[in-house]
């Protein structure tokens, strides 16, 4: 058994789809598969139930899922006594991330390279409420989460033991088939597209419980705008890269949109679809979540190489 295949089948435990799994963890979903199947070749037993449309986990999945995560528990337990014992040299930055942060997180880890070079940072991508948890719990010394009033009511109990430092604007784009008439950019181009203009395009939108924020922000918008959105037939969700992959793919007669963060979108290469900014500007703050009574030791170096991140920003 590896570490890596508990890693692997507990973020598909905790998504239930083996697509937003190898998002988040940044690999194909064919290398997700073949480990965890190589995992219940060596437990002996099938973890998930792989015949409905939704994954679950069988019951010896449940039964392995708490002592997978204790055993990923005493993996970093084990890595942070390391870190303990070189601490005088090296210090080390566990930091929750996400890939929506695109190339901000570049320009962070560039900037707290120039004000603290002895720093090691272990990064680690996990939906937004597991990375509050976490750092509520010690096992983060800080982590990026977007919009502190929709993390408020979905912070999964971490009641008042973080507190939210305002970071950057994060501007969203729309994404649409490259071949629709909004693709184009028209005369005024830096007007972008109008909201109300998408009102009878299907909209493709992650489910409520992976991006709280992004989600809230864009239905508001809309209600905003005067519509409610069209969704996409069948169960919300799946991967940015399969939404991407459809909205590229699907004819004129039948397109569909979704949203990306811009610093996001910057980082992708998808020739088949395009990234149009909103007329009137959809946003979502980026925050930096610490412990309220024990923040990391180098917080200060940190909110200097944020602060300087947000200096780069283009205008």
């Amino acid at each position: 058994m590896e570490l890596r295949q508990v890693r692997y089948f507990v973020a598909v435990a905790q998504e239930l789809h083996f697509g937003r799994a190898a998002e988040r963890l940044h690999i194909v979903q064919s290398a997700v598969s073949q480990q965890v199947r190589r995992l219940e070749r060596e437990v002996g037993a099938d973890l998930f139930d792989r015949s409905a449309r939704q994954v679950r986990l069988t019951a010896a999945g449940e039964r392995f899922l708490p002592e997978a995560r204790a055993l990923l528990a005493a993996e970093e337990r084990a890595l942070a006594v390391v870190a303990d014992l070189v601490g005088t040299r090296r210090g080390a930055l566990r930091l929750g991330t996400s890939a929506g942060l695109g190339d901000h997180l570049d320009r962070v880890l560039d900037a707290l390279s120039r004000t603290a070079p002895g720093l090691g940072v272990h990064l680690v991508s996990a939906p937004t409420r597991e990375r509050l948890d976490r750092v509520a719990k010690g096992e983060l010394d800080a982590a990026f989460v977007r919009d502190t009033d929709s993390v408020g009511t979905d912070s999964g109990g971490t009641g008042g033991a973080l507190r939210h430092v305002p970071l950057w604007p994060d501007p969203l784009v729309a994404v649409l088939p490259a071949a629709h008439p909004l693709a184009a950019p028209g005369p005024g181009e830096g007007e972008g597209v109008d909201l109300a203009e998408l009102a009878a395009v299907p909209l493709r939108l992650t489910a409520r419980r992976t991006n709280p924020a992004l989600v809230d922000r864009v239905l508001s918008a809309c209600h905003d705008a005067g519509f409610e959105p069209v969704p996409v037939p069948g169960p919300p969700g799946g991967s940015l890269q399969d939404s991407l992959a459809a909205i590229g793919a699907a004819g004129p007669a039948d397109p569909s949109w979704t949203v990306v963060y811009a610093a996001h979108a910057r980082q992708l290469r998808t020739p088949r679809v395009a990234f149009r900014p909103f007329r009137t500007p959809l946003t979502l703050t980026t925050s930096l979540a610490v412990h309220r009574t024990a923040p990391p030791a180098c917080l200060d170096a940190l909110l200097a190489a944020c602060a300087a991140a947000a200096h780069d920003l283009d205008p």
